[in-house]
């Protein structure tokens, strides 16, 4: 499984991911970070970057941060 490191964004007017050059990805969310709602939003905005289901897709490190390790599984 791959991991990879996301700095998020919350109240974004829309909601992206982008590869940055240093191999990491930033990712601007349109939910707040409240009750996990922009964790959720993270978790299916990676899913359907990498086309697998958001089951396949987990916060390992970071969940409170916005710096995040996130497992991409096939």
């Amino acid at each position: 499984m791959p991991v990879i490191e996301v700095k998020v964004k919350p109240h974004a007017k829309a909601s992206r991911l982008v590869a940055l050059p240093d191999g990491t990805y930033l990712a601007e969310v349109k939910a707040p970070p409240v009750d996990g709602k922009a964790n959720q939003e993270l978790v299916r905005l990676i899913a359907r970057h990498f086309d697998c289901p958001p089951s396949r897709v987990s916060v390992k490190v970071g969940a409170s941060s916005r710096r995040k390790l996130v497992t991409v599984g096939e």
